[in-house]
């Protein structure tokens, strides 16, 4: 029986890149194809290449499947609970790798305020109404990786961000009418950077051009990405043609939401409703 170790106990930029890196390993430990590895778990060998590359997030099953191809006692199995248990769920991982390696990011939200722009009050409300038998220090581990999303928009290079706000997220009192109002205010604060445009999709507008929320996700070579989320899975799609409709869909709440300054003002002016 092959029992298999992280070298050096150093960990790879994110947990997708340090499974595959060990998936690789065994592959030339045992002498094996990527073919071979996904004859015997059922698997596409494309998505054995993208585990392996760190872009695709592995399955339970295959992570068994793993352990069986390679006579381990359930290393595969484990490595996978332990990238998964970072506060964020397993599915979710993909897009966290996703969003920091963007060089644009078009994000558009007609329920919550997006991620990594919400306050730890704002977040905590949030995951206490979605999880509310898990404890404190549950709630706590997700806000806690819910904020270090902000990294990304505080590094050296951020990417740009385009963010549309139905303005229903404004108005749907989360937490309490003083959470809503420190939220709001960091979110102008937000909007005030350089690489953020924020648009807000008023309701009288009328029925938006999308009936649910999705983000588009452009690294540096120009490769765009479409991720949207149903319940409890997320969705990462690089269908040149969902992409294009998605991207259309984008277009157009661009042009019927209001304009960045327009916004500003209205997300400044619901926060001071907010305080009374």
């Amino acid at each position: 029986m092959t029992e298999l170790s992280p070298a050096g106990l150093t960990e790879p930029a994110n947990g997708l890149e340090w499974f595959g890196r060990e998936l690789e390993a065994a592959l030339l430990h045992k002498g094996a194809s990527q073919r071979q590895l996904a004859d015997f778990t059922g698997y596409k060998e494309p998505y054995v290449s993208k585990v392996k590359n760190g872009k695709a997030m592995p399955s339970p099953e295959f992570a068994d499947g793993c352990d069986r191809f390679f006579n381990t006692s359930g290393y595969f199995a484990r490595l996978l609970v332990r990238i998964s248990e970072n506060g964020h769920p397993g599915w979710f991982i993909p897009y966290i790798n996703l969003e920091k390696q963007a060089s644009l990011v078009e994000d558009y939200s007609n329920a919550l305020i997006m991620g990594m722009f919400q306050t730890w009050t704002y977040a905590e409300a949030t995951f206490r109404a979605t999880f509310p038998y898990e404890s404190g220090d549950q709630i706590k581990a997700k806000v806690e990786a819910r904020l270090a999303r902000r990294e990304v928009l505080e590094r050296e290079s951020p990417p740009l961000l385009w963010v549309i706000l139905h303005e229903a997220t404004l108005r749907t009192v989360v937490g309490s009418r003083s959470v809503m109002a420190d939220q709001l205010r960091q979110l102008a604060s937000d909007a005030g950077k350089p690489n953020v445009t924020l648009q807000v999709l008023r309701s009288r507008t009328g029925a938006p051009a999308s009936g649910t929320p999705f983000t588009l996700l452009t690294a540096d070579d120009g490769a765009t990405v479409l991720y949207t989320e149903a319940m409890g899975q997320g969705h990462v799609t690089d269908s040149a043609r969902t992409v294009n409709q998605a991207r259309s869909t984008f277009e157009r709440l661009r042009m019927t939401a209001r304009d960045a300054d327009e916004s500003l003002s209205l997300i400044l002016e619901i926060a001071k409703e907010y305080d009374r």
